[in-house]
């Protein structure tokens, strides 16, 4: 079968008129062989361009279709496609956000995990992320102000320094190199007699250094035998000791054993301050009649007589 040259033409003409349909809309962003899910979201500004990119987690998952604006809410609805695999919620948020300083703007999905699945043509809520450009205009005020008031503090610094070296003539200049100069010599010197002390002493110095490294080597030692004598055990047996002392001092204090009795019975005391007044009464008795135990062997016995109060005050 033989094609005329009309029906080449007219397929040609048909073909070129749909390619150019195509790239037409390839440049604006469409494609017309897309699967892609569409979604919307309105803001209160166009800050987006066609094309715009939609990322999640910072990675491209589709791009904006069509920016309109609503006459009757007054906002800028946009259509945005993603690819058909991505999967989010219906309660995620649609975020705006600037890619950078010569980047543009962005869409990114914030998927909340909540609720149902978003299904194609849904409404998706929208919220905006302040960028650097939006916080440097809302900062620029406090910047100048901070920047008029540096400025201002460098001219006051300059004209200090300005009064400082008002004088420009050759007098003055020489002077103030005359003033250095002599600081130099100054400090030149004071590093000779530091260098001369240093070196004067050198042998003093050396003599320091060895004594406090002999002390630091005996200080070793000493450590060492410390060491060595275990200290932390008889650090240990003197504790049990005082154990040992706490507990012999809590029997005397319950009255146990002789010394406890001793402290604690009263029968005992009275009984030992009797016995004490006895024996004093029989030394006053051998002091007054003597005779009486010099013939203490003798059958004849003389009977015992109480002192008087007398007697006992003379003695």
């Amino acid at each position: 079968m033989k094609i005329s040259r009309e029906v080449k033409t007219a397929v040609l003409v048909i073909s070129g008129v749909l390619l150019f349909i195509y790239l037409f809309n390839y440049l604006k962003g469409q494609d017309l062989f897309s699967d892609e899910v569409e979604f919307y979201t309105e803001f209160e500004y166009n800050a987006l361009t066609m094309s715009s990119p939609v990322t999640i987690m910072g990675n491209v998952v589709g791009k904006v279709e069509d920016i309109k604006y609503d006459f009757q809410t007054g906002k800028t609805r946009v259509e945005f496609s993603v690819d058909p695999r991505l999967e989010f919620s219906k309660s995620s948020k649609i975020r705006l956000y600037e890619t950078g300083i010569m980047g543009g703007n962005a869409l990114a999905v914030i998927d909340s995990n909540e609720g149902i699945k978003a299904k194609k043509g849904d409404f998706i809520q929208s919220e905006i992320q302040p960028g650097l450009i939006s916080s440097l205009k809302d900062n620029f005020s406090g910047l100048s102000t901070n920047l008029d008031k540096t400025l201002r503090s460098a001219d006051t610094l300059m004209v200090s320094l300005n009064g400082l070296v008002a004088d420009e003539s050759d007098a003055g200049l020489k002077a103030t190199i005359k003033e250095l100069n002599a600081t130099l010599k100054s400090f030149k010197s004071l590093s000779y007699s530091i260098q001369g002390v240093v070196k004067e002493n050198d042998k003093k110095i050396a003599a320091t250094l060895e004594s406090f490294k002999t002390a630091s080597a005996n200080l070793s030692i000493l450590s060492e035998d410390l060491k060595k004598a275990e200290l932390s055990k008889t650090i240990t047996d003197f504790d049990k000791t005082l154990l040992n002392i706490n507990s012999l001092l809590e029997s005397f204090e319950k009255g146990e054993g002789s010394l406890g009795k001793l402290l604690k019975d009263d029968k005992l005391y009275n009984n030992l301050e009797a016995a004490s007044k006895e024996m004093e009464l029989l030394l006053l008795d051998i002091k007054l009649h003597p005779a009486r135990y010099r013939r203490i062997l003798s059958k004849k016995e003389i009977p015992y007589e109480a002192p008087t109060e007398e007697q006992k005050q003379k003695n």
